[in-house]
């Protein structure tokens, strides 16, 4: 019963004693339309919250708060729990895991962290800091690789299924959606941080892909680092979601990214192009014949990565083709081999 009255008394007044008086709020803000055992449920303790995540200015408060009270109580999302959890009484246990990892969105942890898992393109992948937490819009990127491999006739690649080469493979959720999706396929993915890389052998282990999976600790940048890669080649595709923020854009970068994401993930240097441009000096040495490069970019790359194209007729590369993504921003590229 101990443990009960703190959590209760925590619930009620908030975390204003281990946290500061600014971070706390009133029991009287909090209206009382329902009864105690309603205020501890998983609607209640999700709205809560909520509320509390409002007042201190954490961006996606109602969804931080759902994503983790569904967390506690073993769901995905709160609208995939059984309706009768919606209303049952949360027990002590339970309140002090949603409180401690509330703690942690108060901190401005991101929600991906937070959890230790993330979905990406229908696959539960673990996710732990600092190694980059994949984006909705590379799941667009995904989406249109698998588009175009369709398209196309069967490769001449292991198995007969096409051979990817992903740069900068974070948590492998690029190459192991593709894997997926591409029963045929094999991958070739590379990270310089050793972080990434033992995530991605983790999360390939988890998926069980990892048969089909090779993960090479690579610097894209150092010098003769192609030659690593030879032995496994050609490839038919190159993918990748690299480093592409301009390095004046990173200081306005909210604070979950900031504090808990690596920047080398992040920052591409004075126009976002230094990891883009070594990615697109390295593929001709790598791609098969008419093989492609598909990137995703800031919205002011096309029109760069167009320009240096131009400027480097040796290395034999077009941009084909380059998409919006779903808030119609241009995001990916298609830059296609052609024949010397």
């Amino acid at each position: 019963m101990k443990l009960w009255g703190r959590i209760l008394w925590t619930l009620l007044s908030g975390p204003r004693g281990r946290m500061g008086a600014s971070q706390g709020w009133s029991f009287n803000s909090w209206k009382l339309h329902s009864s105690l055992t309603g205020l501890l449920s998983a609607t209640g303790v999700a709205s809560r919250w909520t509320q509390v995540f409002e007042e201190r200015g954490i961006p996606e408060a109602r969804e931080s708060s759902e994503y983790i009270v569904a967390h506690v109580l073993g769901a995905k999302t709160f609208q995939s729990l059984k309706p009768e959890l919606w209303t049952k009484p949360l027990t002590p246990k339970q309140l002090q895991c949603i409180q401690e990892l509330c703690s942690h969105r108060l901190q401005r942890m991101p929600v991906q962290y937070i959890l230790g898992e993330w979905d990406f393109q229908g696959l539960s992948l673990k996710m732990v800091p600092p190694v980059f937490i994949p984006r909705p819009e590379t799941e667009e990127l995904v989406e249109w690789v698998l588009g175009e491999v369709a398209q196309q006739p069967p490769a001449v690649g292991a198995q007969g299924g096409p051979l990817i080469l992903e740069v900068g493979c974070g948590s492998g959720a690029i190459a192991l959606s593709l894997l997926s999706q591409l029963p045929e396929s094999q991958v070739i993915a590379v990270d310089k941080e050793e972080a990434a890389v033992s995530l991605t052998h983790e999360n390939a282990q988890r998926l069980q892909l990892q048969d089909r999976i090779r993960i090479i600790p690579l610097d894209v940048t150092s010098e003769g680092c192609w030659t690593h890669l030879l032995p496994w080649g050609p490839v038919d595709l190159v993918v990748s979601n690299p480093p592409y923020i301009f390095h004046k854009d990173m200081e306005e970068l909210a604070p979950e990214i900031c504090s808990y994401e690596d920047p080398v993930a992040l920052d591409g240097g004075e126009e976002g192009m230094d990891i883009i441009t070594h990615i697109l000096t390295l593929a001709p040495r790598l791609l098969s014949a008419s093989g492609s490069i598909f990137l995703e970019v800031d919205p002011r790359h096309p029109e760069l990565v167009k320009s240096w194209l131009q400027s480097r007729p040796d290395l034999h590369l077009s941009l084909v083709a380059v998409r919006k993504d779903f808030c119609g921003r241009l995001r990916f590229l298609h830059v296609q081999k052609s024949a010397p």
